[in-house]
Protein backbone atom coordinates (compact mmCIF):
# COMPACT_ATOMS: atom_id res chain seq x y z
CA UNK A 1 0.00 0.00 0.00
CA UNK A 2 2.03 3.42 -1.47
CA UNK A 3 1.87 6.16 1.34
CA UNK A 4 -0.96 8.70 0.11
CA UNK A 5 -3.31 5.28 0.57
CA UNK A 6 -2.49 4.85 4.26
CA UNK A 7 -2.42 8.53 5.14
CA UNK A 8 -6.25 8.62 4.02
CA UNK A 9 -7.42 5.24 5.73
CA UNK A 10 -6.36 6.69 8.91
CA UNK A 11 -8.32 9.91 8.15
CA UNK A 12 -11.46 8.05 7.46
CA UNK A 13 -13.89 8.62 10.02
CA UNK A 14 -17.13 6.12 11.05
CA UNK A 15 -20.21 7.83 9.84
CA UNK A 16 -23.56 6.89 9.14
CA UNK A 17 -24.96 5.25 6.03
CA UNK A 18 -26.08 8.46 4.19
CA UNK A 19 -28.60 8.16 1.01
CA UNK A 20 -30.95 10.57 -1.18
CA UNK A 21 -33.65 11.37 0.16
CA UNK A 22 -32.53 11.20 3.95
CA UNK A 23 -33.42 13.96 6.50
CA UNK A 24 -30.06 14.50 7.86
CA UNK A 25 -28.81 16.89 10.22
CA UNK A 26 -24.61 18.07 10.00
CA UNK A 27 -23.30 19.83 13.10
CA UNK A 28 -20.10 21.65 11.78
CA UNK A 29 -17.50 23.28 13.48
CA UNK A 30 -17.21 27.49 12.70
CA UNK A 31 -14.61 29.48 13.83
CA UNK A 32 -14.96 32.69 14.39
CA UNK A 33 -12.01 34.81 15.48
CA UNK A 34 -10.60 33.18 18.59
CA UNK A 35 -13.90 31.38 19.59
CA UNK A 36 -15.37 27.89 17.88
CA UNK A 37 -18.78 26.94 18.23
CA UNK A 38 -20.49 24.12 16.72
CA UNK A 39 -23.58 24.60 14.13
CA UNK A 40 -25.73 22.54 13.02
CA UNK A 41 -27.71 22.53 9.11
CA UNK A 42 -30.60 20.09 8.84
CA UNK A 43 -31.79 19.86 5.61
CA UNK A 44 -32.77 16.98 3.06
CA UNK A 45 -30.12 14.72 1.59
CA UNK A 46 -30.45 15.56 -2.57
CA UNK A 47 -27.09 14.17 -3.76
CA UNK A 48 -24.06 11.59 -2.28
CA UNK A 49 -20.93 11.91 -4.62
CA UNK A 50 -17.36 10.47 -4.76
CA UNK A 51 -18.33 7.48 -2.90
CA UNK A 52 -17.22 6.45 0.31
CA UNK A 53 -13.47 7.33 0.20
CA UNK A 54 -11.91 10.08 1.61
CA UNK A 55 -13.20 12.56 -0.64
CA UNK A 56 -17.14 11.74 -0.29
CA UNK A 57 -19.48 14.37 -0.45
CA UNK A 58 -23.12 15.26 0.46
CA UNK A 59 -25.01 17.64 -0.87
CA UNK A 60 -27.90 18.57 1.58
CA UNK A 61 -30.59 21.33 0.90
CA UNK A 62 -33.31 23.17 3.39
CA UNK A 63 -35.14 26.45 3.17
CA UNK A 64 -34.46 28.96 5.63
CA UNK A 65 -37.08 32.05 5.99
CA UNK A 66 -38.13 30.81 2.34
CA UNK A 67 -35.42 30.60 0.76
CA UNK A 68 -33.64 27.36 -0.48
CA UNK A 69 -29.55 27.15 1.09
CA UNK A 70 -27.51 24.26 -0.08
CA UNK A 71 -24.37 23.14 1.35
CA UNK A 72 -21.81 20.89 0.12
CA UNK A 73 -20.09 18.95 3.11
CA UNK A 74 -17.04 16.71 3.10
CA UNK A 75 -18.11 13.47 5.17
CA UNK A 76 -14.96 13.08 6.20
CA UNK A 77 -13.78 16.94 6.93
CA UNK A 78 -12.65 17.39 10.60
CA UNK A 79 -14.66 20.78 10.50
CA UNK A 80 -17.81 18.10 10.24
CA UNK A 81 -17.99 16.68 14.08
CA UNK A 82 -21.27 14.90 13.54
CA UNK A 83 -23.50 13.49 10.89
CA UNK A 84 -27.11 12.29 12.06
CA UNK A 85 -29.56 10.95 10.33
CA UNK A 86 -33.13 12.02 11.73
CA UNK A 87 -35.59 10.34 8.31
CA UNK A 88 -35.53 8.43 5.86
CA UNK A 89 -37.29 8.68 2.41
CA UNK A 90 -37.82 6.15 -0.52
CA UNK A 91 -36.82 7.71 -3.37
CA UNK A 92 -36.10 6.41 -7.00
CA UNK A 93 -33.43 8.64 -8.00
CA UNK A 94 -29.90 8.84 -7.02
CA UNK A 95 -29.78 12.77 -7.54
CA UNK A 96 -32.63 14.88 -6.25
CA UNK A 97 -32.03 18.03 -8.04
CA UNK A 98 -35.59 18.18 -9.55
CA UNK A 99 -36.49 19.01 -5.40
CA UNK A 100 -35.03 22.86 -6.36
CA UNK A 101 -37.81 23.41 -8.74
CA UNK A 102 -40.37 21.80 -7.31
CA UNK A 103 -39.78 23.85 -4.08
CA UNK A 104 -39.89 26.77 -5.94
CA UNK A 105 -43.17 25.64 -7.73
CA UNK A 106 -45.07 25.17 -4.14
CA UNK A 107 -43.60 28.61 -2.60
CA UNK A 108 -45.03 30.89 -6.20
CA UNK A 109 -48.02 28.83 -5.61
CA UNK A 110 -48.13 29.87 -1.96
CA UNK A 111 -47.12 33.37 -2.51
CA UNK A 112 -50.11 33.14 -4.95
CA UNK A 113 -52.72 32.07 -3.13
CA UNK A 114 -51.63 34.62 -0.36
CA UNK A 115 -51.90 37.65 -2.83
CA UNK A 116 -55.28 36.12 -3.31
CA UNK A 117 -56.38 36.11 -0.06
CA UNK A 118 -55.85 39.52 0.33
CA UNK A 119 -58.24 42.38 -1.11
CA UNK A 120 -56.69 44.71 -2.95
CA UNK A 121 -57.57 48.10 -0.91
CA UNK A 122 -56.85 51.57 -2.73
CA UNK A 123 -54.71 52.72 0.33
CA UNK A 124 -52.15 50.11 -0.26
CA UNK A 125 -49.18 51.30 -1.78
CA UNK A 126 -45.98 53.75 -1.71
CA UNK A 127 -48.33 56.56 -0.89
CA UNK A 128 -50.07 55.08 2.39
CA UNK A 129 -46.96 53.44 3.68
CA UNK A 130 -45.56 57.49 3.88
CA UNK A 131 -48.42 58.99 5.37
CA UNK A 132 -48.60 55.86 7.87
CA UNK A 133 -44.97 57.32 8.90
CA UNK A 134 -45.92 60.35 9.20
CA UNK A 135 -48.76 59.94 11.57
CA UNK A 136 -46.14 57.72 13.82
CA UNK A 137 -43.65 60.48 14.05
CA UNK A 138 -46.49 62.68 15.13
Amino acid sequence: MDLVAAFNKTQLRDVPDIRPGDTVRVHQKIREGEKERIQPFEGIVTACKHGRGISATITVRKISEGIGVERIFPIHAPAVQKIEVLKRAKVRRAKLYYIRDKAAKETRKKMRSQALAQPASPESGPASAAAVAEEASA
